[in-house]
């Protein structure tokens, strides 16, 4: 398994639009792709424009796959509001949040 780590920039007033369209576009992702195993959003605390997407997929080559294209037609809506500022791949070793 690993963990795709998805850090954003979002506007306060644009905040409520992303989570909308993130919520759709993971759960169609999750329903869609195969490998795709979902995902969970975080929020900074203080910089209320700082957000994590965090996405659990079951292989590196699945992830590859979906983005063999530079922008996924599955993500355009989420890039139209926020700007994605990095994006980190991690192993899991282990998860006890289940």
């Amino acid at each position: 398994m690993i963990r795709i780590v998805y850090r954003w920039r979002v506007k306060e007033e644009d905040f409520a639009k992303f989570r909308e369209v993130w919520a759709r576009t993971t759960n169609h992702i999750h329903e869609t792709v195969p490998g795709a195993l979902g995902s969970f959003m975080l929020r900074g605390p203080e910089d209320k424009t700082e957000v994590l997407t965090v996405a659990r997929w079951d292989s590196q080559d699945s992830w590859e796959a979906f983005w063999v294209a530079d922008n996924p037609s599955e993500m355009v809506g989420m890039r139209e509001i926020g700007e994605r500022l990095s994006v980190t791949v991690y192993d899991e070793v282990d998860d006890f949040t289940c």
